[in-house]
């Protein structure tokens, strides 16, 4: 009964959110409720959601305040001069022009709003491409992909997402898939010189190609007045430090963006007033995602307290081939690649991952192991249709929504496979587990 309640409260919060009948934060809270109750949990249902909020409390403020620090560096025009020098740099050679899309998009993507990375890398670059002729589709691949990339980041969503799921350190799914990001990373440069040389041969054909000089537009997304040229030094210096930090472990990531935060937001901003109005700007982006993270708190909360999570594992287990339960993590990297294209994160990353993390265990496969598996599909789920942000993008670069799946597709599976191959290479994906438990329940 417990397992059929479980599946069943899966099936409700997925169909919820796919059919837009709720939104992932109500539906976060009241699906597992409604389905604790049914299971008869009514007189423990309250600690079992409170224990879920307090071990995800990290997580939605590292994310808090990592939203924040890099508002405060976008608003004080940290990324200006890197835009600038770029455009100029790049002249009027399409595979230095797309090569250069590529770079600023991944350096943007730091932030890990996929929105602002789309709306200055566009900014910067559409005008360039229309001046030579590049077509559109290129400028919308090739910022998606790099942003594919970044989105492991773990203030950018997905990893936020694995880790509280899964209950582990955000650090512990991101920091050892730095060097597979690196590799991956790479590979978005060899497209986008592919498509820039592409582009070079066709411009070239149809006599198409036109001088650049010096009159750029270059946009940045930030208001004059918020703008710290000065202390571009003191801000580059903070964030190289603050990544480094993350990297080493120094403290642990809530503490160090918060840090961050406050450092920041005092030398660049150091009147109240405009203290205020920095934080009532981008409160709302910054709420909008904490509180996501704290309603899944009551999700996983109640499915680990309820034991659901146990039960379907154990049917999950039931059902995999003895020859198949080794290369789960394998599995879980193929699998999060149409999950995450058909269906949201929220669904997969709180509805699926634990379930085949559960089942990973009777292998030798750690949670953590798992959870960077999960990561494998992000350049392939911003394809999807039902992530907002790449409506805008393909609005800014004015091409079609299926015209742009249809050429982006290749070359975001094509990432996908170069991560998984990385993280298998690496060993930060097993590629073989080890039967430590009996799969089969006596």
């Amino acid at each position: 009964m417990l397992t059929i309640l479980a599946f069943g409260m899966v099936i409700v919060f997925m169909t919820l959110i796919l059919t837009r009948k709720l939104s992932p934060l109500t539906a976060l809270i009241l699906v597992p409720i409604v389905f604790g109750l049914l299971a008869g949990f009514a007189g423990s249902l309250g600690a079992m959601m409170l224990a879920g909020i307090v071990k995800i409390a990290p997580t939605g403020i590292m994310l808090t305040f990592a939203i924040l620090y890099f508002a405060i560096m976008i608003d004080a025009g940290l990324f200006e001069p890197a835009v600038t020098a770029l455009v100029r740099v790049v002249g009027d050679d399409p595979v230095r022009v797309v090569m250069g899309t590529a770079v600023l998009a991944l350096v943007v993507s730091l932030d890990g709003d996929g929105s602002t990375t789309y709306m200055i890398t566009s900014a910067a670059m559409l005008p360039l491409y229309r001046r030579l002729g590049i077509r559109p589709l290129v400028l919308a691949c090739v910022t998606m992909l790099a942003g594919g990339v970044m989105n492991i980041l773990p203030w950018g969503g997905p990893t936020a997402r694995a880790a509280t799921a899964l209950s582990v350190d955000a650090s512990t799914l991101f920091v050892p898939m730095i060097p597979s990001m690196l590799v991956a990373g790479g590979f978005v440069l060899y497209a986008a010189w592919r498509m820039g040389r592409d582009e070079r041969t066709r411009l070239a054909a149809t006599h198409c190609v036109r001088p650049v000089h010096d009159t750029m537009c270059v946009g940045a997304g930030t208001l004059s007045h918020m703008r710290r040229p000065a202390l571009l030094p003191v801000n580059v210096a903070l964030t190289v430090m603050l990544m480094l930090a993350l990297v080493v472990g120094l403290l642990p990531l809530p503490v160090l963006f918060m840090i961050a935060f406050a450092i920041a937001i005092m030398i660049n901003y150091p009147s109240v007033s405009e203290q205020k109005q920095l934080l009532a700007t981008h409160a709302a982006n910054a709420m909008a995602v904490a509180s996501l993270i704290f309603a899944a708190g009551i999700f996983t909360g109640i499915l680990s307290g309820t034991r659901m999570v146990d039960a379907m594992a154990e049917t999950v287990v039931q059902h995999v081939p003895d020859a198949l339960g080794p290369y789960l993590s394998i599995v879980t990297g193929l699998l999060s690649i149409p999950f995450t294209f058909f269906i949201s994160n929220d669904a997969f990353y709180f509805g699926i991952l634990p379930i085949l993390a559960k089942a990973g265990q009777a292998y030798g496969i750690t949670a953590a192991e798992m959870g960077r598996a999960s990561l494998i599909g992000q350049p392939v789920h911003l394809l999807s249709p039902l992530v907002p942000s790449t409506y805008l993008l393909v609005g800014l670069a004015g091409v079609d929504f299926d015209a742009h799946q249809r050429f982006t597709i290749r070359w975001a599976l094509l990432t996908a496979l170069v991560l998984l191959g990385a993280g298998l290479l690496t060993t930060v994906i097993p590629l073989v587990g080890h039967l430590v438990a009996s799969p089969r329940p006596h």
